[in-house]
């Protein structure tokens, strides 16, 4: 019997896995492939799983679609659901091509060795994807990663740096994302400063995740052999806490918010502005606001960036809308569903996830808070107030 090919898509939080993964799955299902995937999430929260569901390529009802979400699947434990999860996807049929999301901080290393020794699959990719914007800007066009890099090592910590350092020696193809604004110069700099980390890899820049999936399992497997020493000697250490800007137990956390009420969008974008600092990595999950109470909204926060995104209408604001025509069967399928939602505003809720070090997640969340509406505001919101929104109003809807 053929191995099963797989590919892994690693890279540090906030690289675009997700964003690249959907548009594999968009290209998959209109040239009639059938990849399962494995998604990955260190929050319990598991936006990037509910994100890969909603393109309806792949289904945990099909036997096609696992999550682990909760801790790094290159941990002890996530290898051990990493496993469960392979044959879970393999037990009605065999899958014809793997796909696996890591989450931000999970590193290769346990990964490729789980599959050098596993013959019924066939590692084709560990793709490394690298926020390109991230280098431009805190490590002088990438000129600084292996500098500081370098400095850990003589320091004797493991920081940040050697996380992503080490996700691109793993790799066989570097994808450098959010170049889409970004000049020739720049991106031929950055690149250039990655190349001696592997000058095996391939290093490719994407715009907004388009990579061409014919690229994807070509008929060269992984080389195990190229990463032996590298294995050798960083066995011991992949799963030691990061030591983050220096600070004593700053370790990576990730934390989830929840409340049924909206996000007043002035205060929301006066809270970013002040508190989205170098501490707080990623930010994720969904949200509404007063201003647009129709639409479900995903918060995607990467270091300083921050994105918004329609991923849908809430069933609150189209049930008792007589355009759409809904049978009274509809009506009622809709109304449970509403129903089962923990909220006074229908299906409305705000779930996000805050990955980064303590104190500053923390802080964060703290301040995020203090930006839902108090009761005073939602009085005035029920009764038609305006509230002042700078929030972008094009805001790109996902397909």
């Amino acid at each position: 019997m053929s191995s099963i090919p797989v590919t892994i898509l690693h890279g540090f939080l906030g690289s675009g896995k997700t964003t690249l993964l959907r548009k594999i799955l968009q290209q998959a299902s209109v040239q009639k492939m059938a990849p399962s995937v494995i998604v990955n999430d260190m929050s319990e929260l598991d936006v990037d799983g509910v994100l890969i569901a909603n393109t309806d390529a792949v289904h945990k009802e099909q036997g096609n679609f696992v999550t682990v979400s909760g801790e790094s699947i290159s941990s002890p434990s996530g290898i051990k659901q990493l496993d469960q999860s392979l044959k879970s996807l393999c037990l009605e049929q065999t899958p014809s091509w793997i796909v696996i999301e890591t989450s931000g901080s999970s590193h290769p290393l346990p990964l490729v060795e789980y599959f050098k020794h596993r013959h019924e699959y066939a590692l084709k990719d560990v793709i490394t994807l690298v926020d390109a914007i991230w280098l431009d800007k805190d490590y002088r066009k990438g000129t600084q990663l292996i500098p500081k890099w370098q400095e850990n090592m003589q320091r004797g910590i493991r920081g940040i740096e050697n996380l992503l350092v080490e996700q691109i020696m793993f790799s066989n193809r570097v994808l450098l994302t959010k170049t889409e604004n970004m000049d020739d110069h720049t991106v031929q700099t950055i690149a250039q400063a990655l190349h001696p980390l592997n000058v095996y890899a391939e290093i490719v820049k994407t715009s907004w995740g388009n990579l061409d999936i014919k690229a994807l399992n070509g008929a060269q497997n992984y080389n195990f052999f190229l990463v032996e020493q590298l294995t050798a000697e960083l066995r011991a250490a992949v799963n030691d806490p990061l030591n983050l800007v220096g600070k004593k137990g700053q370790n990576l956390v990730a934390k989830v918010i929840e409340d049924d009420r909206p996000f007043h969008p002035q205060r929301l974008w006066d809270t970013c502005h002040a508190y989205l600092t170098k501490g707080v990595f990623r930010s994720k999950g969904f949200f509404w606001f007063p201003t647009r109470d129709d639409v479900a909204l995903l918060w995607s926060q990467a270091n300083g960036n921050v994105g918004l995104e329609i991923t849908g209408f809430w069933r609150a604001s189209v049930i008792n809308d007589e355009t759409q025509n809904f049978t009274a069967e509809h009506i009622q399928i809709l109304q449970d569903k509403i129903d089962s939602v923990e909220s006074r505003f229908g299906d409305r809720r705000c779930r996000l996830t805050v990955i980064g070090q303590v104190n500053e997640v923390d802080h964060f969340i703290t301040a995020l808070k203090s930006c839902f509406l108090s009761d005073s505001e939602l009085e005035l919101w029920r009764n038609g107030a305006e509230f002042q929104d700078p929030w972008p109003k094009n805001i790109a809807k996902l397909k």
